[in-house]
């Protein structure tokens, strides 16, 4: 995303953005954090998961609402994590929602917690940019705003899922700032009036019913949405993608009548439109808490893989968890759900979580950072490439953001590796750090490869964002991949040229298939440069892809963002398109396929 004095820089609007500093500073005073509850029947969900009931009174609700968000307003790379859990009932509250705060009702449907409120994602902290905005998120209620009006000014990693907003729904920030948002995500979702894009940079929509939409910036993609625009790329920039070829929804914690906690695991669904829950109760299974094995911060990954092994299902509550040994997830059907951005940390160079290559795996809601010198990989689906299929149970990872320096000096080689077929990834956000605490950001100091290696063959992607990485951020080796947007940033901070080459190639393409893949279908792509040391920086291809017929993009652009000088993008694909360099500029391309670009 583009941020601070970058987008002031290069894309002004009327008034002009006030800009802040490279990351927010810690409040000068911080309440005391507010109590933990307890579920029902004793179902204890730590510290940090703050379960609301009516019978609390809106009054105190309001108090604890307010005193979390105190300190996550501006807390952007601070270690605290918190989930604010609403049983069903109706509220009559306002919820700004902070940094690593994850707001979710417990109700079997949406309708089952009513917030009579806003649900509220701003950017005051930063005088009014909202390009900061990650790690944050709501799901599984009813909003109903007083006014009419809905804030949800995200940037990347603050997905909304499983909501329905009465009302209108704007994606940027309020006055006096009105800047830039940038890169959410809204999935399974009823937006009864009409959402307002305003500054967002790019949006993925994927099976909403949305009263109707207005604005576009960049790069805006709707599947499976009833209400969406039209497709009208580039003018304005709308991919719209009818039906959503296979695709299940996040998991949830709920508590019934009788004050008993379970996941829901939704079923998987093809061809679909709208959301799992508008004709009632949807489709799946619901798993009993008392089959997960509950795990705070301080649990070691060997405890963890014991409860796995003896077939429980694991629920992380929020926390920091620093990992000398990887989470290994053996047995088909496992959920992994994690509240509150529960963060895991590689403090020893180790992989963070080891997937096998069996059906039906859920990994969900989990933040990975590496905290050591080196960690080849971060997350891993699978053990070497295979001929075994999971279309008619896959693995899904949704919400899977990795964090490379920024709050923790640190590198890895790959954030994400997928091996087995079939996995679907349902939002990602994958980051190399281009800011953050002191000590934690620069070439050498948190170097990373790649964000993501597919070798499995039918992976799919809905929301895909990967930045800042030093080689090819996205790399793509399997057969019949298809992605639904793709989100990117090169590297800012690279000292030389000749520190980003290989051969005789300038830089690393952004999003590369393999040469020798025969089928492989994306959607609405963008990728944008902004080099900020001056060092005239340039890559010779954005997005590199073989020349055949079954290999073929869809909606592509590329955005440079210096000044004057710095460098830019010389080609769009391969050797097709106009550069992007040198100052503010925007090329736009409506396909490629072998060989062939269409403009």
């Amino acid at each position: 995303m583009l941020r601070g004095a970058a987008v002031a820089a290069a894309v002004p609007l009327a008034g002009g953005i006030a800009t802040g500093t490279a990351h927010a500073a810690a409040p000068s005073a911080r309440p005391c954090p507010p109590e933990g509850h307890q579920g029902h029947k004793g179902a204890d969900l730590g510290h940090n998961v703050l379960v609301f009931d009516p019978s609390m009174g809106d009054a105190a609700i309001q108090a604890q609402v307010d005193a979390v968000f105190a300190i996550q307003e501006s807390n952007q790379f601070g270690d605290e994590r918190y989930a604010l859990a609403f049983m069903p009932g109706t509220y009559t509250v306002d919820i700004n929602v902070g940094f690593y705060t994850h707001v979710l009702g417990l109700g079997a449907s949406p309708s089952d917690v009513v917030i009579n409120g806003h649900v509220t994602v701003d950017a005051q902290w930063f005088d009014g940019n909202g390009t900061q905005n990650f790690w944050r998120a709501a799901e599984n209620l009813t909003i109903v705003p007083p006014d009419g009006l809905n804030r949800w000014a995200v940037a990347q990693a603050g997905p909304m899922r499983r909501v329905h907003v009465k009302g209108d729904m704007n994606l940027m920030p309020s006055p006096p700032g009105n800047g830039w948002s940038s890169g959410g995500y809204l999935a399974d979702s009823v937006v009864d009036g009409q959402v307002q894009s305003g500054s967002q940079q790019q949006w993925i929509s994927r099976n909403d019913t949305l009263g109707s939409w207005v604005g576009s910036n960049w790069n805006m993609v709707f599947v499976g949405v009833q209400g969406a625009p039209a497709q009208s790329f580039p003018t304005p920039p709308m991919t719209t993608v009818d039906r959503t070829p296979v695709v299940r929804e996040k998991p949830f914690l709920t508590v019934d009548e009788h004050g008993d906690h379970a996941v829901f695991v939704p079923g998987l669904r093809r061809d679909s439109t709208g959301t799992t829950w508008a004709g009632g109760r949807a489709a799946g299974r619901s798993i009993a808490l008392d089959r997960f094995f509950v795990a705070r911060p301080g649990d070691s990954a060997a405890e963890i893989n014991r409860a796995l092994g003896s077939g429980r299902h694991l629920l992380l509550t929020p926390g920091i968890y620093n990992l000398t040994s990887p989470i290994r997830v053996t047995r088909p059907g496992t959920v992994v759900l994690g509240l509150g951005y529960t963060t895991l940390r590689s403090v020893q160079g180790n992989t963070l979580i080891e997937v096998a290559d069996v059906d039906g795996v859920t990994v969900a809601g989990v933040l990975v950072e590496a905290a050591s010198g080196h960690a080849p990989v971060l997350v891993r689906v699978g053990e070497g490439r295979t001929r075994h299929r999971h279309s008619d149970d896959p693995t899904v990872l949704f919400d899977v953001f990795a964090r490379i320096g920024g709050a923790v000096a640190g590198g890895a080689g790959i954030s994400l590796q997928i091996d087995s077929n079939d996995v679907i990834c349902d939002h990602l956000w994958l980051w190399r750090a281009d800011h953050g605490l002191d000590g934690t950001v620069g070439w050498s100091v948190n170097p990373a490869d790649t964000g993501i290696l597919v070798n499995g063959d039918h992976v799919t992607t809905y929301g895909l964002f990967v930045e800042h990485y030093q080689k090819y951020e996205v790399l793509w080796n399997g057969e019949s991949g298809r992605t639904y947007f793709f989100q990117n940033e090169n590297p800012y901070d690279v000292p030389t040229q000749t520190a980003w080459v290989h051969g005789g190639t300038k830089g690393y393409a952004s999003y590369k298939v393999a040469d020798d893949v025969r089928d492989h279908l994306a959607w609405g792509l963008g990728s944008y440069c902004f080099f900020n040391l001056g060092a005239d920086i340039y890559t010779d291809r954005t997005y590199e892809v073989p020349d055949t017929p079954g290999v073929v993009l869809t909606d592509l652009m590329t955005v440079c963002l210096n000044g004057a000088g710095g460098g830019g993008m010389l080609h769009a694909v391969n050797d097709s398109g106009d550069p992007v360099q040198n100052g503010f500029a925007v090329y736009n391309m409506k396909s490629y396929s072998n060989g062939v670009a269409t403009v």
